[in-house]
């Protein structure tokens, strides 16, 4: 099952103190992966950018900065998927936090 559909599952029941610091520690996680891809998909761009002004003495390169970018592309897409879902987890956390501090 889906992490995120375990917490809104949990959100609807009773939310205990714990449930909020594992939440912390995932929302810590895919933040590392995104910072990860982030620094991935900058290197993609700086090196298709180099392969561009390559082709430019020789057509050879630009195959190759056709390929690197197709893999930006999805690598751009990707980060948009790892950037919404952590945006999600922010807003899971805030109403975590706000349901515990309620029951306290």
């Amino acid at each position: 099952m889906n992490y995120t559909q375990e917490v809104e599952k949990k959100l609807k029941k009773k939310v205990e103190k714990n449930d909020l610091g594992e939440l912390e520690v995932k929302i810590a996680f895919f933040q590392h992966e995104r910072l990860i891809h982030l620094l991935v998909t900058l290197a993609f761009a700086i090196f298709a950018l180099v392969f561009l002004a390559l082709g430019m003495v020789s057509y050879v390169f630009l195959i190759i900065f056709a390929i690197l970018i197709i893999f930006l592309l999805f690598y751009i897409v990707h980060y948009f998927f790892l950037e919404n879902h952590v945006q999600y987890l922010y807003k899971l956390y805030d109403e975590m936090n706000e349901k515990v501090n309620k029951n306290s």
